[in-house]
């Protein structure tokens, strides 16, 4: 026998060498959700060139310098998601609720007005943010009627041998799909066989021959196969920064922030299928099939931001920021399952499987760098009344990368995100007039699709609005935020090409509380 049987499983994990990522889960963190204060948010942050606020120095690192007293801003968010999702004309609605501290941090000025250099303002903030918030839930349902899962197996088993299929005395499923898995001729997608074969989801041509490479379906063949996915996501990008900036004669405020990133992220997954097409007359034939698939991605990451903010005069100011790429190292664990109901015409009777390996792939770590920003910004301030400020972003998502890009997989995804992705713009504006102690402000925000046809991943519409309250030493606002986009969702990476169209809504409620001390 070619295999190598393992005599002993130790633990229920192990390094596998393979794995299949997607352009989504690049962009899970290329692309930025809006966060931070309740002001931040309110105004669409739109703050490149105004500063004094905790997030907008995320945004421009010389805002800091904008600031008159040392500052402490802590807040809390609420998160209510809901998803539309249509699948061959059927559509489900589902939401998500979130309550999390998004905000947290300080800034400390220092004043140097005997200075004769001109730089008589130094500044150092601390700011941790709730980056991107990644919780989510999304159940799609309806009747394809064309596909089945079985070719996501299927495909992935013609080529492999039989012997690698089947167990052999003495050989528990888990130990021989912990081998598949770690053997790097043989990989995932042995894996993925495996598991079709053991649920009666595929059969050899010849179930004699240990050397058998040719495979069929068990699926009865009709069309019509009701799919329902169901998706729980949970996680979070958050980002830690340590700023510096300066001022040079009241006029010209340049600084530097050091990002350092982190992220905790869980997908579940859940794919039935049944169908009502006759059985077949010999062999197997699958009533009903769940699929189940839990990915947990975990690491860290860093960026600088480089900018500045010039005050052309008393009431306009423009502000230029860089940021540059953000180098990720993330790890990736996988554990699955697969259950069955299927018809055996020998015995004329129904019966169950239930493939359950217990063991999490427990993948190499791999790098995600992503694009860099380009950031211009403008404001107009009117006198002490008010504001109106816009900024102009560029990114170009085509320069996303996996790492190493020797890797077989990596290289192939990284062109194809050169020929789908592209470079796209977000703009932001935003407004605030002051009503003695009152702030009332407004704003929006549009970002392009990274997509050069954005039906995978369709642009974004933002409007926000909130109003805060100065008590002199202190200040408390609060913001809401509607925000929508459209995207497509797989129910498999592959095999089953046909997707569910997602309509995503977001409504956000930030509470932020402000101390000058």
């Amino acid at each position: 026998m070619k295999k190598i049987l393992l005599s002993l499983l130790i633990g229920g994990s192990f390094m596998a060498n393979a794995q299949e990522p997607a352009i989504s889960d690049a962009l899970r963190y290329g692309v930025q959700n809006l966060n931070g204060t309740a002001r931040f948010r309110a105004m669409g942050g739109a703050f490149g060139a105004i500063g004094g606020d905790m997030s907008a120095i995320n945004i421009n690192p010389a805002g800091s310098s904008i600031f008159n007293f040392n500052q402490a801003a802590i807040s809390l968010s609420s998160i209510n998601r809901s998803n539309n999702a249509s699948y061959f004309g059927t559509s489900s609605t589902t939401k998500e609720n979130t309550l999390d501290i998004n905000q947290l941090g300080a800034v400390f000025v220092f004043n140097d007005k005997a200075s004769k250099s001109g730089w008589k303002k130094f500044a150092l903030g601390l700011n941790y943010e709730n980056a991107n918030n990644l919780d989510d839930y999304i159940v799609s349902e309806g009747v394809n009627p064309y596909n089945s899962m079985d070719n996501y197996f299927l495909n992935r088993a013609q080529g492999f041998e039989l012997q690698y299929l089947q167990t052999q005395p003495g050989e528990s499923i888990g130990s021989l799909y912990q081998y598949l898995g770690e053997n790097q001729n043989l990989g995932f997608d042995a894996q993925q066989a495996f598991l079709g074969y053991q649920s009666y989801v595929l059969s050899p041509l010849d179930e004699s021959d240990e050397h058998n490479t040719d495979y069929f379906t068990n699926v009865p063949t009709g069309g019509n196969y009701y799919h329902k996915n169901t998706i729980q996501a949970k996680g979070y990008n958050g980002k830690f920064t340590a700023n510096f900036s300066g001022a040079y004669q009241d006029k010209l405020y340049v600084g530097m922030n050091m990002n350092f990133h982190f992220t905790d992220y869980v997908r579940t997954s859940s794919l039935y299928e049944s169908n009502l097409n006759d059985f077949y007359d010999d062999g197997y034939s699958i009533d009903a099939v769940r699929f189940n698939n839990e990915l947990y991605t975990y690491g860290s990451g860093f960026s600088l931001n480089l900018g500045a903010i010039y005050k052309a005069t008393e009431n306009v100011r423009v502000g230029l920021a860089y940021e540059t790429p953000t180098w990720y190292r993330l790890n990736d664990e996988l554990t699955q399952s697969i259950s069955s109901n299927f018809y055996d015409a020998t015995t004329d009777s129904m019966n169950q499987s239930y493939v359950n390996p217990g063991i999490v792939n427990v993948y190499p770590t791999y790098k995600i760098q992503t694009p860099s920003k380009l950031t211009g910004s403008a404001t107009v301030l009117f006198g002490k009344k008010g504001l109106l400020s816009v900024d102009y972003s560029t990114k170009n998502y085509a320069k996303t990368e996996f790492k190493p890009n020797n890797e077989t997989i990596y290289s192939r995804l990284n062109t194809q995100m050169k020929d789908q992705l592209q470079d796209s713009y977000e703009l932001r504006v935003g407004g605030e007039y002051k009503i003695q102690k009152w702030s009332v402000r407004g704003g929006y925000r549009f970002e392009q699709s990274p997509y050069k046809t954005d039906y995978a991943f369709g642009d974004l519409m933002s409007y926000s609005g909130g109003l805060g309250y100065n008590f002199g030493k202190s200040k408390i606002d609060i913001s809401y935020t509607n925000e929508h986009r459209a995207r497509t969702e797989a129910l498999l990476t592959s095999g089953l090409n046909d997707t569910a169209r997602i309509k995503n809504y977001n409504n956000n409620v930030t509470l932020s509380y402000v101390i000058n001390f």
